[in-house]
């Protein structure tokens, strides 16, 4: 699904970078959503994965395995820099640039928590996780009902949360990506949802 422009308009139009300026050493769902997270991880990732943590924060709430590589991605370098499960890491506004500084089918897994819901061109995105991914490689994209409302697109704002499940789902067919699970829970005061892909090259 590519998104038209007033699907990807935003209450605040102004610079992404300016807004995410000042870190938030927060968390943006409660414990229960972020244990579900870890647990998930542990079951889609193995010991000596290479990983894509986009859209990344200060936290990245990895099971305790020795990776072989963590790559973090965000808009904040201070909450990247906190961040002790990443190897390396870079800054990139994918509003502004959707392309990867990384290599084809350079990483195991694609992660992305709790942020799907501000990409402006997630078809564009989804595609370049889509390139990096190993031919056996995952996407887990994990969402709960919270937001920063200014920032998230309207097609988000007025979904559903099954209908974002399908607006995921969307992004991940227009990258070529094989949707093979949804997950819809609620393990505390916040629903737990993730879209699991895989390349279907």
């Amino acid at each position: 699904m590519v998104l038209s422009e007033r699907e990807r308009s935003k209450l605040d139009s102004g610079d992404d970078d300016a807004f995410y300026d000042s870190p938030r050493f927060v968390t943006h769902a409660d414990d229960a959503f972020l244990a579900r997270l870890t647990e998930l991880y542990a079951d889609v990732l193995a010991p000596g994965d290479r990983v894509l943590d986009a859209m990344s924060s200060w936290v990245s709430h990895l099971p305790d395995y020795p990776f072989a590589r963590v790559v973090g991605h965000g808009l904040n370098e201070a909450e990247l820099a906190e961040n002790d499960a990443l190897t390396e890491w870079f800054v990139q506004d994918f509003n502004a640039d959707q392309s990867l500084p990384l290599a084809d089918d350079s990483v195991d897994a694609v992660l992305c928590a709790l942020s799907v819901q501000y990409l402006q061109y997630p078809e564009a995105v989804f595609t370049e996780f889509a390139r990096v991914l190993a031919p056996e490689g995952v996407l887990a994209v994990t969402f709960t009902n919270r937001m920063f409302p200014t920032k998230a697109v309207r097609a988000w704002r007025a979904a559903s949360m099954d209908e974002r499940a399908e607006l995921v789902e969307s992004y991940c067919r227009a990258a070529g990506l094989a949707v093979v699970d949804v997950v819809r829970e609620r393990p505390g005061a916040d629903p737990f949802y993730a879209v699991l892909a895989r390349p279907s090259r």
